[in-house]
């Protein structure tokens, strides 16, 4: 849980002077962003984090109460310093610089305070780990989930941050990279190969990106993680997994509760995105050998660009919370992906609220526009 400090000139910004433009708080860090959009999508997320006693924490902790939320996971203390990163955007809304100070979550965020909330752990459809975690807390958290069965989704952050794969990628179901982190995440986990940055540009066709990824992608799914979500900015998302899991529903826990909207969600988008239309091209035959399967789905075109920070989160968070309401990975991906288009079209990291007619339009454009890139049906 982070403060962000957004500032944004209102004209191009010179070196050692001041620029006129906007600087607004808003509540950031990627496991909050995640928690609070799965929350406007129907599902409760249990929140673990640390946060001070401070302006800084009082105002993160505003919208957890407001929401209803559990606040009995996050830490909070005198002694802590609530983290906060200051941004600073070009004038197209792009980051182009920023300083962030979370050490906090490395010192209180510990094992021994996470392991206390096994139940929690286990109760729940899944567990989502962000990588400013230490790593000895993430080891823990991802330890917790597979002791008690719960899927674990491991979201990078960032290039540095996302190395912290190599110790836990064994634990992890989902991840979701971009194309950088991709490829830092291969670097860290093959001892043979090291793998150089993309090379891109606004020609570049899916196929051939995929083909230039696909080294990287076959690491990541050969040491033990089961689906790669990687995106890919204005040209969607590539689903990556291999055969052993079939994309069937993780579906919610009996003891997981959706709200109202959350049973919306999926009784809307089980109608409007037919849950078998993957199947028939992504099925493996009995006895045949595992082979790793690719779709492309498409991002969906925004009415306008406010800010890019939240997308990405919310793209998590829309499929965590379509996953958690008891759809299947495709359609997930589906309704993150229009999650995301809220996020790009919203001052705020995370939208004020979604609307399901919306949501349930846009991941119907994404659902049928989404096409196998690798698998049985290519071989």
């Amino acid at each position: 849980m982070v403060l962000d400090i957004h500032a944004t000139p209102s004209i191009h910004p010179n070196p050692r002077t001041t620029a006129p433009g906007k600087v607004q708080y808003a509540a950031g860090g990627v496991a909050r962003n995640i928690a609070e959009c799965v929350s406007k999508l129907g599902t409760k997320p249990y929140m673990i984090s640390a946060l001070g006693l401070d302006m800084p924490g009082n105002l993160l902790l505003e919208y957890w109460k407001s929401a209803g939320l559990s606040l009995d996971g996050i830490r909070t203390g005198h002694e802590i310093e609530t983290p906060v990163v200051s941004i600073i955007f070009d004038t197209e809304g792009e980051p182009a610089a920023g300083v962030a100070s979370v050490e906090s979550v490395e010192r209180f965020l510990t094992p021994e305070w996470i392991v206390q909330f096994k139940s929690n752990i286990a109760s729940a459809p899944i567990v989502m780990v962000d990588a400013n975690l230490s790593p000895p807390a993430l080891k823990t958290s991802c330890q917790l989930a597979a002791e008690v069965g719960t899927a674990v989704w491991f979201e990078p952050v960032s290039v540095a941050k996302s190395k912290r794969i190599a110790s836990v990628a064994k634990y992890v179901t989902f991840t979701s990279p971009n194309e950088d982190e991709l490829i830092s995440m291969a670097n860290s986990l093959s001892s043979k190969q090291k793998f150089p940055p993309v090379k891109r540009n606004n020609n570049t066709t899916i196929s051939s990106l995929f083909q230039q990824l696909k080294p990287a992608i076959w690491v990541l799914l050969e040491s033990g993680i089961q689906v790669v979500i990687l995106t890919l900015g204005s040209k969607g998302v590539l689903l990556c997994s291999k055969g052993r899991f079939d994309f069937r529903h993780i579906g919610p826990k009996r003891n997981n509760r959706s709200h109202y909207i959350g049973k919306m969600l999926y009784e809307t988008i089980s109608q409007l995105c037919p849950s078998d239309r993957f199947f028939s091209a992504l099925r493996l035959e009995k006895g045949a050998s595992v082979s790793p399967y690719v779709v492309h789905f498409p991002a969906v075109e925004c009415e306008s660009v406010v800010r890019l920070t939240g997308a990405g989160d919310c793209l998590v968070g829309g499929a965590v919370a379509a996953i958690c309401a008891g759809l299947d990975v495709m359609q997930s991906v589906a309704v993150g992906i229009a999650a995301a288009k809220g996020a790009v079209e919203a001052e705020a990291n995370v939208p004020s609220g979604y609307k399901l007619d919306q949501i349930a339009a846009d991941a119907r454009t994404v659902y049928l526009g989404a096409k196998v890139v690798f698998g049985n049906s290519k071989l």
